[in-house]
């Protein structure tokens, strides 16, 4: 059969910049084994498949893949699928909807900028949690080609979740977070907490002024040898934010950069709302740009 599909690169207005995102349209009749089969064929970081809704609320159901399994959640998916939905829905304007995913409801907003790309914003579908211990300075130098003096800066390591658990390692420069590499001797040992190694390596000092982090992030095991650009991570990172910088009551935006060493520049804004000391709702957005359009014969 004869499926639509569009290819969309996320967090960027630029095309060939950002994380690449394939959105296969009329997927139904589509089993999880031919989804991850079609997944692994476009060899993006993910793979989004639009179905019905199971709520005539709501605009659609979604399943994402990486090319080596399923997520319940993730964010440039989220922002490129909302994005490419209101495309093909032609409207003009700001538009709000609810997408299903794995995880829950997912509230968007979107509005298109032109004929071929747009913006999208989606509350977080649960506030991050703290998920437990950390590997030990020494070892998660190893396992990232660093050396432990490298690691450290203005968070401490963490593991937070918010619907997909990573962990995070700060390092204290740039030069430091260019020359990580994951060991493949020790990466899954060292960071494959209860399933496939999720890593989010972050650092304060930033590539362009007016951000306020630069991050890379790693999980081999998943298919995604490095990501470009990763919502779920700022999802989590929300948590990690507040528990240890503790912002004052109110908005506070963030802007996260990365995909810069892969020569795919991402930008995904964080914005966190504060009250009585503690994180009550989070969102993440940015833009997205059409770059392919076709059939795929599934």
């Amino acid at each position: 059969m004869r499926r639509k599909f569009m290819t969309l690169d996320v967090f960027t207005r630029t095309r060939f910049g950002g994380n690449p995102l394939a959105l296969v349209l009329d997927a139904e009749g589509l089993d999880t084994a031919a989804m991850q089969t079609i997944a692994r064929e476009f060899s993006h970081p993910e793979t989004v498949f639009v179905l019905p809704p199971e709520s005539p609320a709501h605009q659609a159901r979604l399943r994402i893949f990486t090319p080596a399994a399923e997520l319940p959640f993730a964010g440039h998916p989220t922002v490129g699928a909302a994005v490419g939905l209101v495309r093909l829905a032609g409207g003009a304007g700001r538009q709000s909807f609810v997408l299903e995913e794995k995880i829950g409801p997912v509230s968007c907003n979107a509005q298109a900028h032109d004929a071929d790309s747009g913006w999208a914003e989606f509350q977080l579908p649960r506030l991050p949690a703290d998920v437990g211990q950390v590997p030990g300075t020494a070892a998660m130098a190893q396992a990232l080609g660093l050396n432990a003096s490298d690691i450290g800066g203005d968070y401490p390591p963490a593991r937070w979740s918010g619907g997909v658990a990573y962990t995070f390692v700060p390092v204290r420069s740039l030069a430091a977070l260019a020359r990580a590499r994951p060991d493949a001797a020790t990466f899954e040992r060292v960071f494959g907490i209860g399933g496939p190694a999720m890593v989010y390596v972050i650092c304060t000092e930033t590539a362009a002024p007016g951000h306020h982090l630069h991050a890379r992030m790693f999980a081999p095991a998943n298919g995604i040898p490095e990501d470009p650009a990763t919502g779920s991570a700022v999802a989590a990172f929300a948590g990690l934010h507040a528990a240890h910088r503790k912002p004052a009551d109110g908005e506070h935006r963030l802007v996260i950069e990365q995909g810069y060493e892969m020569g795919r520049p991402s930008l995904m804004n964080l914005t966190i709302a504060m009250a009585n000391g503690a994180l009550t709702s989070a969102s993440i957005g940015g833009d997205a740009i059409v770059v392919t359009e076709g059939v795929i014969e599934a």
